[in-house]
């Protein structure tokens, strides 16, 4: 017999307290930290304890009993639901000195090096509708409340939005989404509409059948835009009627493009995109420079603030003009062909051979001529031997993923011993951890924090190094 499940309790008048990782809130109960989504601190509650572990717990807002003044009203009608925009009940300012103080707990408690007064994060000028590529997933498993399954009315369960967190075959209905221009709601709400008044079906992701599957909206700073429509099914006289439909309806759609994707996953990275009118690509700019993307290309969802982040960047690597430049992680070379005006050659590593191709595309496309791209894996590009192959270079400019920098990366960069190093980190945890090995030649000059993405938790962060 299967033991019974120990219910756990609703603790009343429960106080949060503080904000933690992951977006959530968290509180103490008892000698435990729980973690509570959607809370402020002052928020007073009733607590549905959900899980309880030796040192932590977790649990839900069962009944809002006083709220925080710092509450503010969340400005989405898919705000709880989504799982996206997790902060938007924190005013913006409130949000900036959480995520300033998510760096400073990361720097001091995992780095432990000796470290310089942090900027002021530096906040994004845009809040709403400053993303420029969103996904939407088709799915004929639209997510509904408790209160519309116990309300015997009959619902529409085609949907065309996000995934549920938690709830891989479920996706919720989004009706409006304040994270990019208007346009992208307006082709999101057009193709799901015509898809259903067609009769073509929504993706199901357990079986893998259904016609309609994702789309990709892009919106670039310049005004162009790019929409990739990604079909389960080979039927090319449905997948003509969707595209022309569109192309009536959406003559500003600048690079109109599809794909036929048979497989479980949903990524496309290693599938065929088709152009159906258009160019197969949009153009970005910044200070005169434009950045070709094509549908696989990688780019800083924030354009805008994007360019601040590379300013700062570009101004802790204090070019003169004469340095050889190190890009490690470069991608599709933003950053290297952003700074090449100032540096004497830039050298620019990444694992995605495609994001090479599209690097060295922008530099031709800019008449650049001082930089060099190699594709693959950043610790068996960036040994030693390369190093005495390419030069020495005076400064070097990392922007590693979330997991940071492998330690043999670290080892070669202890090695070549460039005077300066630009670290750029979505993940400060993992930032710090680096930053504790780099500290035998380095020391930390400068720090500052830059919030790409407002209403949720995740925040940047740029430190710049100096050779002791």
């Amino acid at each position: 017999m299967a033991r019974k499940r120990k219910e756990l309790p609703v603790v009343e008048n429960f106080e949060i307290t503080g904000v933690a990782a992951e977006g959530k809130s968290l509180g103490r109960w008892n000698d435990l930290v729980v973690f509570v989504p959607y809370g402020a601190p002052g928020d007073v509650i009733d607590l549905k304890v959900t899980r309880k572990k030796h040192s932590f717990a977790e649990g839900q807002i069962a009944r809002m009993v006083k709220p925080s003044e710092v509450r503010v009203e969340p400005f989405c009608e898919h705000f709880g639901l989504c799982g996206g925009c997790k902060w938007q009940h924190l005013p913006y300012d409130f949000q900036l000195g959480c995520k300033q103080q998510q760096v400073v707990d990361a720097l001091e408690r995992i780095a432990k090096v000796e470290l310089p007064e942090i900027n002021p994060i530096l906040g994004s000028a845009e809040t709403l509708r400053y993303r420029n590529k969103l996904e939407f997933t088709f799915s004929n498993k639209n997510w509904l409340t408790r209160e519309q399954l116990e309300s015997g009315e009959v619902f529409d369960r085609n949907a065309l939005g996000f995934h549920i967190p938690g709830s891989f075959d479920k996706v919720l209905n989004i009706n409006k989404c304040w994270l990019q221009d208007e346009i992208g709601d307006e082709i999101r709400v057009f193709v799901r509409n015509y898809a259903a008044e067609k009769g073509y079906s929504f993706y199901d992701i357990r079986g893998n059948v259904g016609m309609m599957r994702m789309i990709m909206v892009r919106v670039a700073s310049t005004g162009e835009i790019m929409l990739v429509v990604v079909f389960s099914e080979p039927n090319q006289e449905a997948i003509n009627d969707v595209m022309g439909a569109i192309k009536e309806r959406f003559p500003q759609v600048t690079s109109l493009m599809y794909c036929i994707n048979l497989k479980v996953n949903d990524n496309i990275a290693d599938q065929e995109i088709l152009l159906y009118s258009g160019r197969d690509y949009i153009e970005e700019e910044m200070e005169g420079l434009r950045f070709r993307i094509g549908p696989k290309s990688f780019y800083q969802t924030n354009s805008k603030q994007a360019y601040e982040l590379y300013k700062v960047a570009r101004r802790m690597a204090k070019l003169t003009g004469n340095e050889l430049v190190y890009d490690l992680y470069t991608g599709t070379g933003t950053i290297a062909n952003f700074v090449s005006r100032q540096a004497r050659q830039v050298i620019g590593i990444e694992y995605v051979p495609e994001a090479i191709e599209d690097a060295k595309l922008n530099s031709r496309v800019n008449g650049i001529d001082n930089t060099l791209f190699y594709a693959g894996d950043m610790k068996d590009v960036l040994t030693d031997a390369f190093v005495a192959e390419h030069g020495r270079p005076e400064v070097m400019i990392v922007d590693p993923p979330r997991a940071g920098m492998h330690e043999d990366v670290v080892n070669v960069i202890l090695n070549a011993e460039p005077q300066r190093i630009v670290y750029v980190s979505c993940n400060p945890a993992t930032q710090a951890r680096d930053l504790a090995m780099l500290d035998v030649k380095y020391r930390v000059v400068e720090i500052q924090p830059v919030d790409m993405f407002p209403h949720t938790h995740h925040v940047e962060n740029v430190v710049g190094l100096e050779l002791r």
